[in-house]
């Protein structure tokens, strides 16, 4: 399950609107979220699911989407709230979930599956981000502390699931730390033969 914003100029990587302008940063928003969903469907796990923000399709209008892809809501509520909503209606089907960012383009098919290979022996599997988040998270089971009153964008934020997952008795595995694309300082980490927008 792939949750991204619409890339649209003020509202995706408002971070980097210094250092890309608003339109600069919403094209490298949809080559994030083109790259992330092409990762996930290559990665061939399951059904792959854009779940979106926001929802409806005014905002998504002229965004093109691969075919094969399912489309949700997120809904309202913090970071935490959509997660925990996406994570509980797969889980409660008794399927595992991977939940993932677009933010991370070294979040790549071979990333997806070993971390469905680690989710064969573990509760969870977190793939950490250089800034304390994280950009992937794969589940068996569904708990709420997870997901409620952790400070989002944060360099807490892993270390936080990390101590809940323990606190439930949860086996766990830590998969290699990426970087994530939030910060102007961060496009030193874009791929090579990406161009700046």
């Amino acid at each position: 399950m792939v949750l991204a914003k619409a890339p649209r100029p003020g509202l995706a990587k408002t971070r980097l609107i210094p250092a890309l302008g608003a339109h600069g940063a919403a094209r490298l928003a949809d080559r994030l979220l083109a790259h992330a969903l092409h990762q996930a469907l290559t990665a061939d796990l399951g059904p792959v699911e854009l779940c979106r923000t926001p929802g409806g399709e005014a905002a998504w209008e002229g965004i093109a989407l691969p075919r094969d892809l399912r489309i949700s809501d997120q809904g309202g509520g913090d970071l935490g709230d959509r997660m925990a909503r996406a994570a509980r209606r797969v889980t409660a089907t008794g399927h595992p979930v991977l939940l993932m960012g677009s933010d991370c383009p070294a979040l790549t098919a071979p990333r997806l599956r070993a971390m469905a290979r680690a989710l064969n022996g573990a509760d969870a599997v977190i793939t950490p981000v250089s800034d304390g988040g994280y950009s992937a998270l794969a589940l068996r089971r569904y708990h709420a502390d997870l997901f409620h009153q952790v400070p989002w964008s944060t360099s807490t934020v892993t270390a936080i699931t990390l101590a809940r997952a323990r606190a439930l008795g949860w086996t766990l595995h830590c998969m290699p730390t990426l970087h994530d694309i939030d910060e102007p300082g961060d496009l030193a980490h874009l791929p090579g033969n990406w161009q700046r927008p």
